[in-house]
């Protein structure tokens, strides 16, 4: 299928909070450019499309057989378990598809998802929003052999996406981060995790060794008293630190003399400021809404025809280790004795 640049129709399929988030933005993008026209919205609840389609004045659709014929790409924002037979259906019928994350509900769904894309020749991205978060993006140059990482995601509790735990809702986004920097196979994996306020998961602590003997901690919870989105980790003689609410980045360098230099202790008793060998810096992170960058990047890729920034793969990697780490939590009850994991 061959898409027109200033034409490519879109639609958006589940009108809860993602995807009403995915329709703004869409009809922010055809107000500006016209890049995209947003041609309609679907939703299994009909009441939530029309609330949906008047807000961003497109039209709702009773079925996505209806909205099939009328676009070229469309936003699945459905409930995860929902992604493959929505997605599937899309790209059977010359749709291509950006897939809210995490991509599927179990591994083979997600390899069927693969499959499926390939056959039909069709442009598939994961939703994986903070590969797109303006620090994330600064600090991808300056990767060199990360070593250590320490990841915080801390959530105020709401019932929104409670069909999936807490590390498929919120550790997820780090999982994929640090797996796009590390590039490396998972050696070892240690877990712990808690229901405390819904039926699943709410709070987990994970460590995750790489054969590269790279170690990364995480931690994730939508119970916390305050809001934090942070990932740190430490490379030879470099330390770089990512707030991904402020989308920033700092980075501590020390060159190798000058480390020697500190390991013999030449270096100045009193100075002002770094001591000489140690550069700090913040490289230039242009502030900008994520989710815009991740749809923006997903037109571009369907209107070249190109693959996209997160792909299925991408998707299916942290989607295994994610499911990992949840048996890696199972195993934790189980010796524990704490009881059956929801």
């Amino acid at each position: 299928m061959s898409v027109e640049p200033s034409n490519v129709r879109v639609g958006v399929v589940g009108c809860g909070v993602f995807g009403r988030n995915h329709a703004r933005v869409y009809r922010q993008l055809e107000e500006e450019s016209g890049s995209v026209k947003l041609v309609g919205v679907v939703d299994k609840d009909p009441t939530r499309a029309r609330m949906a389609a008047k807000e961003f004045a497109t039209a709702s659709f009773d079925s996505l057989v209806e909205l099939e014929g009328k676009i070229d790409a469309a936003s699945v924002a459905v409930p995860t378990v929902d992604h493959l037979s929505v997605a599937k259906q899309l790209m059977s019928a010359g749709i291509d598809v950006l897939i809210e994350k995490p991509v599927a509900a179990s591994f083979a769904e997600a390899s069927e998802l693969i499959d499926v894309a390939s056959k039909t020749k069709r442009v598939a991205q994961v939703g994986h929003l903070e590969r797109f978060n303006p620090a994330v993006l600064a600090t991808v140059p300056l990767v060199t052999r990360p070593m250590f990482f320490e990841v915080h995601r801390l959530s105020v509790f709401t019932p929104r996406s409670l069909d999936v735990d807490v590390v498929m809702d919120l550790m997820i986004h780090d999982l994929d981060v640090v797996l796009s920097f590390v590039k490396a196979p998972v050696r070892d994996i240690r877990a712990v995790g808690l229901p405390v306020i819904s039926d699943k998961v709410d709070i987990a602590n994970v460590r995750i060794e790489f054969e590269t003997g790279c170690v990364a901690n995480f931690t994730a919870s939508r119970v916390s008293t305050e809001r934090v989105r942070k990932l740190r980790f430490f490379q030879p003689h470099q330390y770089i630190s990512i707030d991904y609410a402020r989308q920033d980045v700092i980075s501590i360098r020390v060159d190798e003399r000058a480390a020697a230099a500190l390991m013999r202790g030449d270096m100045p008793g009193e100075s002002q400021g770094p001591a000489p060998g140690i550069a700090v810096s913040k490289p230039k992170a242009e502030s900008r809404e994520p989710l815009r960058a991740e749809i923006e990047a997903f037109i571009r890729a369907v209107r070249d025809r190109q693959a996209p920034p997160v792909t299925l793969q991408d998707g299916l990697n942290a989607l295994a280790l994610a499911l990992d780490i949840n048996a890696s939590i199972a195993e934790h009850h189980r010796r524990a004795g704490i009881g059956t994991m929801c």
